[in-house]
């Protein structure tokens, strides 16, 4: 079964249906059904609240948060047992030019040896390190 990450780019273009909504909602099916493991970690979670607090409020941002909750996403936390993934997190924020969100996204991927789903082109300078799967 294949294993993918979302990023916050995926999520937030699928919520506010934009022109990758399509792709992200087909993988959001096959999740469903089970052909398809889909993770999100914590941190980029929280960069979706945010966003959706700072650009809409903070009751639309608890919508999307149980909204996500009905997805068959697997949330991905950073607890004291997942040191490797905030390791290898610090590694790509320090040697890339990383957001730490999407460092987070990136490390998930690589350490789950996982296809990132996204289309910020921001992870192009990652992508000799992680398999993606490019939204448009």
């Amino acid at each position: 079964m294949a294993t993918k990450v979302l990023d916050s780019w995926a999520l937030i273009a699928f919520f506010e249906d934009e022109p990758a909504a399509e792709r992200v909602e087909r993988l959001l099916v096959k999740a469903e059904a089970g052909t398809h493991n889909l993770l999100l970690c914590v941190v980029s979670w929280g960069e979706i609240y945010y966003n959706t607090m700072r650009t809409v409020s903070q009751q639309a941002a608890e919508q999307k948060a149980k909204e996500i909750a009905g997805l068959s996403i697997e949330l991905v936390g950073v607890e004291a047992n997942n040191l490797e993934l905030v390791r290898q997190a610090a590694i790509y924020k320090a040697t890339r030019r990383l957001s730490y969100a999407d460092a987070f996204a990136a490390a998930l991927a690589k350490i789950r040896n996982a296809e990132l789903v996204t289309g910020d082109h921001e992870f192009r300078q990652i992508e000799d390190e992680i398999k993606i799967d490019w939204l448009k």
